[in-house]
């Protein structure tokens, strides 16, 4: 019986020479490893101990031909494939789980490695990814080349997503007049953050805000959502604020139908603080479907802080070539697999799930099911 992970890398193209010393097919390699990650591995050594002590597991689905790969053998593989292709292999899969009946939103936001140098305009390894926040799943990434930024690879990401029937909320960074051009020519919708980086931009919404409020909104089509919240000693209202077609917008951004306004307010040990955010969208949706797309966006943050905690990436000093924007692929379809799965007990945490991953056979299986299409 195949694992369901492994027709996922059936078209991708094996970087090695056909030589004698090609010992292991390139989907034993990528199977191997996306499991040992999924179980708790960080390093290559640790893939190969993994590998070596569940063989007999493993040969239920993968002939391992010439038994396990060495810990320098998923190095090299890893440092020689395309991390372009293998990023969408795994997107592929993981987009077959993203059928839904209205917009799929999709939060894109870069992540850097700390401990692994790179010249890029962060100082090192710095990955964009794209992240479907109510699926919970990785659908793409794209490695930061060196002597650039994160603003420079998010039409590369665009390009490589479907876009179709999705609403793309980029960070601030990505609030860029070429992304909203691609996001609608490949009939997506997008939200975007409008902060100083687009002053002009950032002039024309307040202003209609503005005009919007000397006029009391009489005759301004608009919608109104309030939420709040308490817990944990803190009280927060949000107030959004949409307004429809407004006048006085930069032709530049095709496509744009709406301009949205955050207030927030918070309370937290007496200490009150007031914010107050700014965005731009082509999507004419009600305030409260706007405000879900926008609080939705920050599951990506959540799923950054779980790579470094859980999966120790900001310590990783791995960069040989492309083996640190592989193995960061990695990281993050664990990080979907092991999220979509329940634990044992409700509220198992993920750091949990991957321990057990490690030590259920049976388990681990569960989570490689998390996407069956």
């Amino acid at each position: 019986m195949p694992l369901p992970i492994t027709a996922v890398f059936a078209d991708l193209p094996d970087p090695r020479r056909e030589t004698a010393n090609k010992l292991h097919a390139l989907t034993d390699i990528l199977v191997l490893a996306t499991c040992a990650v999924i179980g708790g591995c960080d390093t290559w050594d640790d893939i190969a101990e993994y590998a070596d002590t569940k063989e007999d597991f493993f040969r239920r689905f993968l002939p391992l031909t010439n038994g396990i790969p060495s810990a320098d053998t998923f190095a090299r593989v890893f440092a020689k494939l395309n991390p372009a292709r293998f990023a969408e292999a795994f997107g592929r899969w993981m987009a077959s789980a993203c059928e839904a009946s209205g917009l799929v939103p999709i939060a894109i936001d870069g992540k850097a490695a700390r401990s692994a140098p790179a010249n890029t305009a962060a100082g090192c390894l710095t990955v964009v990814s794209a992240w479907a926040t109510e699926q919970r799943l990785t659908l793409g990434q794209v490695v930061v080349p060196d002597g650039s930024n994160e603003i420079a690879v998010i039409p590369e990401l665009l390009r490589a997503l479907e876009l179709k029937g999705a609403i793309v909320t980029p960070d601030a960074a990505g609030c860029q007049v070429g992304n909203a051009t691609l996001i609608r020519e490949r009939k997506g919708h997008y939200l975007l953050a409008v902060k100083g980086n687009q002053p002009t931009l950032q002039a024309a919404v307040e202003g209609a805000f503005e005009r919007a409020c000397e006029a009391e909104f009489e005759g301004v089509t608009h919608d109104t959502h309030v939420e709040i919240e308490d817990g944990h000693g803190r009280h927060e209202e949000r107030s959004v604020t949409v307004l429809y077609r407004p006048a006085g917008l930069p032709a530049e951004w095709v496509g744009a139908k709406a301009v949205v306004q955050v207030c927030r307010e918070r309370v937290v040990g007496g200490v009150r603080t007031n914010t107050m955010h700014y965005y731009l969208s082509s999507h004419t949706g009600k305030a409260a479907e706007l405000a879900g797309f926008i609080r939705g966006h920050w599951g990506i943050e959540s799923m950054h802080w779980v790579l470094d905690v859980v999966f120790g990436e900001d310590d990783s000093r791995v960069r040989e070539r492309h083996a640190g924007a592989n193995l960061a692929m990695v990281r993050r379809v664990a990080v979907s697999l092991l999220r979509r799965t329940p634990g044992r007990k409700k509220g198992a945490t993920t750091p949990t799930k991957r321990t057990r991953a490690g030590w259920d056979d049976e388990f681990l299986l569960q989570v490689l099911q998390g996407i069956t299409g």
